[in-house]
């Protein structure tokens, strides 16, 4: 599917909430190329910020809800969507397994094949994955496995509890006892036990082609993260982390887009991955400022072209410092904002 002509490119960010910089590093490139674009958003509340600064808005149904599926697709066949972009883990699934539709529709979605997204958002099957292909992974366990391995004298605390199945850091905390874990178990659905790792972590971003090779890798040290989400950090040209987060992107057969990885290099300078997150992280704007020009890239192979990529060339040391910012709206801007309502 290549998008040609002067036409207005057109692209659909889902569940859109506060991704500004995102939405604007895609406007910033199609100015580079010279191509118009109109950005489209979708969320399930007028008061998401990012959706302010669409060119058209729509409010959608709950992702759990069967009319949302229906709605995307008005979306995308009305306003003769061309790209689609998944922003948070809630809809990857649905998109996954629903993306020939779209590509029917005329419109290529950023998303990974149904099995990798099963892998990367059950961790259990992530920690599987990544002790099958040879990586390092801190140990897991069931809570049941966990407390049968206390009583024997076989475990060592503290450990990392979270969902299976968690996102954005929700659920996550550390475990100090057994008595901590019973509490905590019973009040964090779908729980694992994980070892506690010490150690610097990164987040790298993998850019990841439409023909689904790994081009670009870039390693971002987590300085300081607010609610699951990166707001400090540092780019660090390590090529270590690189190539190994390149090849388990290759084992792992993601893409196309961005996918992002998460580990942990110890004092012993040992890689531990905790996991894969198959869609633009919260920190990408940083590798884009860095010179990995992720949306430059998404529209020209969007246009049949094939860019220009350096694996490794990307400013090294940049850090990002992140700051709340606001968008205004006055009383009869809020009431006469002009947002697509879909039907059921």
């Amino acid at each position: 599917m290549v998008i040609t002509g002067d036409a207005s490119l057109v692209m659909l960010f889902t569940c859109i909430g506060r991704r500004v910089s995102l939405m604007k590093a895609f406007r910033q490139a199609a100015a580079r190329l010279r191509r118009p674009i109109r950005c489209l958003g979708t969320d399930t509340t007028e008061l998401s910020p990012a959706l302010q600064l669409c060119d058209e808005r729509f409010l959608v149904a709950p992702i759990t809800q069967p009319q949302y599926l229906k709605q995307l697709r008005s979306i995308v066949r009305t306003q003769q969507v061309d790209l689609l972009v998944p922003t948070v883990d809630l809809d990857l699934r649905l998109l996954a397994e629903h993306k020939q539709e779209f590509e029917r529709l005329g419109c290529r979605v950023l998303v990974s094949d149904p099995d990798v997204i099963d892998t990367c958002q059950d961790k259990r099957k992530t920690y599987r994955f990544l002790r099958q292909h040879g990586f390092d992974v801190p140990q897991t366990w069931s809570v049941a496995a966990a407390l049968a391995a206390d009583r024997k004298g076989e475990f060592r605390w503290p450990c990392f509890l979270k969902p299976w199945d968690g996102h954005a850091g929700k659920g996550t905390t550390v475990v100090f006892d057994r008595q901590e874990l019973l509490y905590l178990s019973q009040r964090v659905p779908r729980a694992i036990c994980q070892k506690l790792i010490d150690g610097t972590e990164f987040t790298c971003d993998v850019y990841v082609s439409f023909d689904r090779c790994v081009r670009c890798v870039v390693p971002r040290q987590r300085l300081e993260v607010r609610s699951g989400e990166v707001s400090k950090a540092r780019i660090v040209k390590h090529p270590h982390i690189m190539q190994e987060a390149a090849r388990l992107i290759e084992r792992l057969g993601a893409g196309p887009g961005v996918i992002t990885i998460q580990l942990f290099e110890t004092a012993r300078k040992q890689l531990q991955f905790i996991e894969i997150n198959p869609r633009f992280g919260g920190g990408a704007p940083l590798s884009i400022q860095a010179g990995a020009d992720f949306p430059r890239w998404i529209l020209q192979e969007l246009a049949g072209r094939r860019p220009r990529i350096g694996f490794d060339a990307f400013e090294d040391g940049l850090t990002m410092l992140r700051y709340d910012a606001e968008v205004w709206l006055t009383d009869a801007q809020a009431k006469g904002v002009k947002i697509g309502r879909l039907k059921a």
